[in-house]
């Protein structure tokens, strides 16, 4: 909570009160100049998880698509509403690729027929 608030903090005091609306994106790219700009796309996320993988010596590629999964796998198996987990990774309400994204950990405790009687 700290880093997010120094975070927010730091953006309004460097870039101007346009950032001060939380309902705006959360992560901005800059460039290299320090320039700040709007919210930072798809490449943008990929370039900042391998940079931040390969710094805490994480020796697997991560990428945007690695976000994405995990959060439909961790909402499926915490039972989230597929609609809320759809909507929340940018998929269409009900979405088939949403089910791609899907891992199974473990497939004896994310079995199917576990608890039937």
């Amino acid at each position: 909570m700290r880093a997010w608030t120094a975070w927010r903090e730091r953006l309004l005091a460097e870039g101007g009160p346009q950032y001060a609306d939380p309902s705006g994106p959360a992560f901005h790219g800059i460039d290299r100049h320090g320039h700040i700009h709007d919210g930072i796309g798809p490449d943008g996320v990929t370039r900042a998880i391998t940079r931040i993988s390969q710094r805490c010596g994480i020796d697997i590629r991560w990428t945007g698509h690695s976000l994405r999964s995990g959060l439909a796998t961790e909402g499926r198996k915490n039972r989230r509403d597929a609609i809320a987990i759809a909507r929340q990774g940018g998929w269409a309400p009900n979405s088939k690729s949403m089910l791609g994204y899907m891992r199974t950990a473990d497939d004896w405790d994310d079995n199917a027929s576990a608890g039937l009687a």
